[in-house]
């Protein structure tokens, strides 16, 4: 079975209301359970990165997910990123 692993940075994607609006707090095992269809596909493992508002990350960030994209592909057959849309454009 193949190995994904799965590098949550916040986002939109990641978000729930809160007290001053959206926030990023929901984990990537969180949002995987969240789609049940993923199970037996694959051998899914996440990773918590960052949990920040898109507009919020700087190229320090990058630099981190990169990195962590780098180091993966040793060992994972595949990445998945998830982030929001401010963010895609660098990523």
């Amino acid at each position: 079975m193949k190995k994904i692993l799965l590098l949550s940075t916040g986002g939109t994607i990641a978000s729930t209301p809160g007290e001053n609006g959206l926030t990023p707090t929901m984990t990537g095992q969180f949002m995987v359970e969240l789609i049940p269809e993923l199970e037996g596909l694959c051998e899914i493992h996440c990773k918590e990165l960052l949990s920040l508002y898109s507009s919020n990350m700087q190229p320090e960030d990058w630099a981190v997910i990169a990195k962590s994209v780098f180091a993966a592909v040793e060992v994972f057959d595949g990445v998945v990123i998830t982030h929001g849309t401010d963010t895609m454009g660098y990523t």
